[in-house]
């Protein structure tokens, strides 16, 4: 969602194709080999499998028109290039379509660890993976549908939910909490933290709570909301979404748990 990035965005050429370096590619290398050995440790199962259907390459990076030909025939979903980060509007518009916007660049060497905005690695190891689950993907339509429909000074509020479900979301399975957020499973020091730091607050799943919580995008995170199972976020797409943000916004922002920046939202 829109905001100013020190990256620039590829473009495909006259046959959809978007060209790559070898030096990019060597960097999807070294993203995605020890990632997936991390994950199998804190990933749920859901996310475990989708990501093994994908057969993502080890040695290149996979173009999204590959990428969207498996997630159509699991769910109608498409991944598309966009911009380095796109308006709130768009970035709905294209949900409420099945189209997720991808960001078409790689991060630099020197982010390898962490990345405040979406690159390719995040988009396709992170998010499309769990495109292939039916009550995930129609929580993220019926979540764009929803913005498409909220008046611009919602749109904050629903970024939050956004944040603490599709991006940073846990969910409890046998006993203890696994990741299923795209924001944990393509970070290496996010997802061992997520699970393992006693330094987060862990809290049940609430949209009203998660909706008053604000949050950094600079930091690990200081709260994570834990589903107990993917129905919950079907049921919450057959929901007035804008009905729970009038709620929340009657009752008020909760008190940060993490030191005050710009950046916070």
């Amino acid at each position: 969602m829109a905001s100013s990035s020190k990256y620039v965005a590829k473009q495909a050429d006259a046959n959809g194709v978007i060209r790559y370096t070898d030096e990019e590619h060597a960097v999807w290398c070294d993203l995605i080999v020890p990632q997936r050995e991390r994950v199998r440790g804190y990933a749920c199962r859901e996310y475990a499998d989708a990501l093994a259907r994908m057969e993502l390459p080890d040695d290149r990076i996979p173009q999204c028109r590959e990428v969207s030909s498996l997630l159509l025939d699991y769910t109608g979903w498409q991944m598309v290039p966009v911009p380095t980060l796109i308006e709130f509007t768009e970035f709905f518009r294209l949900l409420s379509e099945r189209k997720f916007p991808a960001a078409s660049f790689i991060r630099s060497r020197e982010e390898m660890d962490y990345l405040q905005e979406p690159d390719i690695f995040h988009e396709i190891f992170g998010h499309a993976p769990l495109l292939t689950d039916a009550r995930y993907a129609d929580f993220v339509a019926a979540y764009g549908r929803a913005g498409l429909a909220a008046p611009k000074e919602d749109h904050v509020w629903l970024a939050r939910l956004f944040w603490f479900t599709v991006e940073f979301g846990l969910i409890a399975r046998d006993s203890k909490n696994e990741v299923y957020g795209a924001g944990i499973v393509s970070s290496r020091s996010e997802l061992g933290y997520s699970i393992d730091s006693a330094k987060p607050h862990r809290r049940h799943f609430d949209i009203i709570d998660m909706l008053r919580t604000p949050y950094r995008i600079d930091i690990l995170q200081t709260v994570y909301f834990v589903i107990q199972s993917f129905d919950e976020l079907y049921e919450l797409a057959n929901r007035d979404l804008l009905a729970a943000i009038r709620r929340a916004r009657a009752m008020g922002m909760k008190r940060p748990t993490y030191a005050l920046a710009e950046s916070a939202a």
